[in-house]
């Protein structure tokens, strides 16, 4: 596939400082296309904004992103970066998102990472598409204040995009959780609802407890949208829908850099960002800050499960009286990351197959050793069978 028919060449040309990231993308800015087939990771911009409701502005904060991220310092260990420039918004909404779909598509099937500079959270269900064109089913993790669903009645926007998601036939979500979530911007209903489906959802109080809870979660993942509303407007005053509380600027560099870490995660997304809005362009530094924290992390991966076979791990197996199953853990003499077993159905094996080993923590193997089933085993055993 030709992707250079989707893409325009982007507008920063400042020159490059030593050392810097601009001295290593092979970058989309005249007429020749980057050779993206080699790289590691894809930058992507989309100038989308058709669905964004009160934020409009933030197709253009691509460039304005850009401006940062190339001048940050080039991470230790070697990366192969292009930027393949903007995908414009087309003719209609549909065509953006025609595009976009078969962008990901390719870059998955190549095994190419995109990191999509959005545009409008929308975007992510263009991602969603992409998966389904590769027939892969997909873990989706959302870093957002909100969680994005309204009535089935309603049109598709940026605020209710998940709906199309999960309402999707054929159905290739497997398991969907949120990160970040304020309860009181939460109807009651809805968090019933994801209890109900098996789904995970994490409060900003959780998240603030330790960061390192969302590691687990993030590295299960095959696709993160962070809603960059999501940190405090303090951190981040460049979107309409920040407020007074969220996370803070360096936490959401330390899920960047867990998603970049995870041997999983295929695209990696940052939505909302609404140059017009930008107090001294605070927001586009804290995406460029975002961006680099994943692209070091991808160049520190392990090539862990599922890149790596399980049988290279350290295997421990726990009796719980009240499973039904013994519940296996393994632990990668790599990383040091732990993962729990979840036995699926006969002759599901291929269809579940990526997603029966969950990762976790030391301290659910600690919790089972205690006759505690841990509650993310449980979750996933159910929708396994």
């Amino acid at each position: 596939m030709d992707l250079a028919v989707y893409f325009q060449s982007h507008q920063n040309s400042r020159p490059a400082k030593a050392g810097s990231m601009a001295t290593i993308i092979d970058s989309y800015r005249g007429s020749e296309f980057p050779n993206w087939q080699v790289a590691h990771i894809c930058l992507i911009g989309v100038q989308e904004e058709r669905k964004a409701g009160d934020n409009q502005g933030c197709s253009n904060g691509p460039d304005v992103f850009r401006k940062f991220f190339y001048d940050l310092q080039a991470p230790d260990e070697p990366i192969s970066i292009a930027d393949l420039g903007n995908i414009a918004a087309g003719a209609t909404y549909d065509d953006t998102m025609f595009a976009l779909r078969d962008v990901c598509s390719e870059l998955i099937k190549k095994e190419v990472i995109p990191i999509i500079i959005g545009g409008s959270q929308d975007l992510t269900y263009a991602i969603y598409q992409g998966f389904e064109q590769v027939e892969q089913t997909v873990n989706l993790v959302s870093v957002d204040q909100r969680l994005d669903f309204g009535g089935r009645d309603e049109e598709f926007h940026s605020q209710n995009y998940l709906n199309q998601i999960i309402l999707h036939q054929p159905n290739y979500l497997f398991n969907f959780s949120n990160l970040g979530h304020q309860r009181f911007l939460v109807e009651r209903e809805l968090l019933d609802l994801m209890g109900k489906m098996y789904f995970d959802v994490h409060r900003l109080g959780t998240v603030n407890e330790s960061i390192l809870r969302a590691e687990p979660i993030i590295r299960n993942a095959d696709l993160v949208s962070i809603d960059i509303g999501v940190v405090r407007h303090s951190d981040a005053p460049g979107v309409s829908h920040s407020g007074p509380n969220g996370l803070y600027g360096e936490q959401l560099c330390q899920i960047g850099r867990f998603a970049g870490m995870s041997d999983k995660v295929s695209v990696f997304g940052l939505f909302e960002y609404n140059p017009e809005l930008d107090r001294r362009e605070i927001t586009a530094q804290l995406l460029a800050q975002v961006a680099w924290c994943f692209a070091e992390g991808v160049s520190h991966r392990k090539n862990d499960y599922p890149k790596g076979p399980k049988d290279d791990y350290l295997k421990y197996i726990v009796a719980v009286p009240d499973a039904k199953d013994n519940i296996t853990f393994y632990k990668s003499p790599r990383s040091d990351r732990w993962w729990m077993d979840v036995p699926y159905p006969a002759g599901m094996k291929n269809k579940y197959d990526r997603h029966h080993l969950v990762p976790c923590t030391y301290e659910d193997y600690q919790r089972a050793t205690n006759e505690e089933i841990p509650d993310l085993w449980w979750k996933t055993y159910q929708k396994l069978t």
